[in-house]
């Protein structure tokens, strides 16, 4: 399996950077889309999307990096590397929540609605992603035989790609890749009832990801690990609490009160 897409001989294009990039570019749009039809204006969503794209990729790979720090503190120049893969979407998830609870609140706008707006394009973009992880043959899992693999029905270059040093693994990329895309038809069917109720889309986010996640990170081998507890659990476990919460947050009132499909006021400035 080669990494490189295109070999320019200074310069390499990498099938990571590609689809990462293409990931934050679709779902871009379609958060950019949604936020319109909620009276957001164009110029307060480009600016939202321009900082949430570097930021989040920070965040993952400062995620990455410190709980990697037994490897990083001595290849110090390895941490800039990302094309070579080490993004860590609980990262991004973190450090993209935070940037949105702060832009959101210096412009007065209601914090959850834009959480419910983005969601739906990150469990998109999440699914897009994965595929730069095939590419540099990482985040799969145990040893399989390749008989496991014909037995899935899985296209030839999937299973040959999951040949590394000889050996067959689980392509738990894929796995996840399938999850968040049929989260993500959920959610955009489930978008579309008319009495959805603010903080309802969040919820289902964060526990429709998160139960996949806490399940897939059985089969991988290259978890990232607190102690002898694998970490992506642990933000699983609390994402899902904070999800259920929240759900149940969402649904006080009557039926007609705090709907998603109500545009934005500008004067929300609750959370």
């Amino acid at each position: 399996m080669n990494p490189i897409a295109l070999d320019l001989g200074i310069i390499y294009i990498y099938w990571y950077s590609i689809f990462i990039y293409l990931a934050l570019f679709v779902g871009g749009v379609l958060a950019l889309n949604e936020g319109k039809k909620h009276n957001l204006e164009e110029d307060f969503l480009i600016n939202l999307f321009f900082w949430l794209i570097p930021i989040g990729v920070l965040g993952s790979r400062l995620y990455y990096v410190l709980f990697n720090l037994s490897y990083y503190r001595y290849h110090l120049l390895d941490i800039f590397k990302v094309w070579e893969g080490g993004l860590a979407i609980h990262g991004a998830i973190i450090a993209g929540a935070l940037w949105i609870i702060f832009y959101t609140k210096k412009h007065k706008i209601k914090t959850i609605k834009m959480f419910d707006i983005i969601v739906v394009s990150l469990m998109l973009g999440q699914a897009i992603g994965r595929w730069g992880n095939f590419f540099n043959q990482e985040a799969y899992g145990g040893e399989v035989t390749r008989s496991f693999l014909t037995g899935l029905h899985l296209p030839n270059f999937i299973i040959e790609g999951m040949n590394i040093y000889g050996k067959y693994y689980h392509p738990t990329f894929l796995y996840e890749s399938l999850w968040t895309l049929l989260g993500f038809i959920i959610l955009i069917l489930y978008r579309r009832y008319r009495y959805l109720k603010t903080g309802e889309l969040t919820a289902l986010y964060l526990i429709w990801y998160s139960s996949g996640r806490f399940w897939l990170e059985y089969f991988r081998l290259d978890s990232l690990l607190f102690y002898q507890f694998r970490v992506a659990q642990i933000v699983s476990v609390i994402f899902i609490v904070i999800g259920f919460i929240l759900y149940i947050i969402s649904k006080r009132g009557s039926k007609l009160t705090n709907l998603y499909h109500k545009g934005v006021d500008i004067s929300e400035e609750r959370l």
